[in-house]
């Protein structure tokens, strides 16, 4: 965890403060993040008592476990957030938010099998995880999914 780091989207509308950034960066390729993010979704996490954000939020319940948020002035992502389920409260950041990814760093791709033809992602002790493996130790993604 860093000390107190400061970041904003693109417009500088949304503010955040966060006390304890994690210094580890996950990738997914499931449909649902590349979907928001248009080709992965990538985000550090935060424990949601060190956060303050200020600004024109904005959020979509994207499934039966999950909600995304971005800056309703710029598009630009802000978080992932489990708002039901056995992971609720787990919240990711934007690395974007941050200058240099908030100092974290890539450690691992989940559906790394999903990658789209032409991606692939490489970097020093960055684990790629199947959607099998992943799945299998987390099965209560497909309960409930709202598309």
């Amino acid at each position: 965890m860093s000390p107190s780091k400061q970041g904003h989207c693109l417009c500088g509308a949304v503010q955040v403060q966060v006390d304890g950034l994690a210094d580890e960066i996950s990738a997914c390729f499931c449909d649902l993040c590349m979907r928001f993010g248009g080709g992965l979704q990538m985000g550090i996490e935060a424990k949601p008592d060190t956060v303050r954000i200020t600004g024109p939020v904005k959020s979509h319940r994207s499934s039966a476990l999950a909600e995304r948020a971005w800056c309703d002035d710029c598009g630009s992502p802000i978080w992932f957030r489990y708002v039901a389920g056995r992971d609720h409260g787990y919240l990711e950041l934007s690395p974007g938010l941050f200058s240099n990814a908030g100092d974290a760093r890539l450690t691992r791709v989940v559906y790394a099998d999903r990658y789209p033809d032409g991606y692939w992602i490489e970097g020093h002790s960055v684990a790629h995880i199947s959607q099998r493996d992943y799945e299998a130790k987390n099965p209560h993604l497909n309960d409930g999914v709202v598309p």
